[in-house]
């Protein structure tokens, strides 16, 4: 989503690139606040809760940024929102990993899974460039950020809890 912002605000909202700064900041400021409350509640409400709200907000709020026919003040109210549940869930990333696996292999494991995932995400901007080629680029965006928001919804329910796991040391 937040690759193509610029493009999507410029050619599908009429917005010059002075006049999409705006947009760009609230989505920002959305994403940086959501970095910190994502934080604060995986401790509070767990890595899984925060991951299955998180993706699901995104979801509707990718959605309703790209699919609805909102006017530009609502883009403006929504960015916010759409910036927090978008980026916030990163915060529970790291910590959810490094539970994830025993002492010996915690290294490697995080390292991999991060990466893995990293590159996998990867994709996911050529292909709206690709796509977006012949469908409109807020369809492209919706459906490569709901796909990614999925998968996110789809490893919360498949991988355990982790919060107050104790972290033992290989003896």
């Amino acid at each position: 989503m937040t690759t193509w912002l610029p493009t999507f605000l410029r050619t599908d909202r009429g917005l010059t690139v002075v006049g999409s700064t705006g947009y760009l900041a609230i989505v920002i400021g959305g994403s940086f606040i959501g970095y910190l409350v994502g934080a604060w509640l995986a401790d509070r409400i767990g890595r899984r809760n925060l991951f299955i709200s998180f993706s699901i907000g995104a979801s509707i709020l990718v959605l309703a940024y790209t699919q609805l026919p909102i006017s530009n003040e609502m883009m403006w109210l929504l960015g916010f929102p759409l910036g927090f549940f978008a980026s916030g869930y990163f915060s529970g990333v790291g910590a959810f990993l490094t539970e994830l696996f025993p002492t010996r292999l915690r290294g490697s494991g995080q390292g991999f899974a991060y990466n893995f995932g990293r590159g996998l995400g990867a994709l996911f901007p050529t292909l709206v460039g690709f796509v977006s080629a012949s469908t409109p680029l807020a369809e492209a965006i919706a459906i490569f950020a709901v796909i990614a928001y999925g998968l996110l919804l789809l490893a919360a329910l498949l991988l355990p809890e982790t919060r107050g796991r104790v972290l033992e040391a290989d003896a």
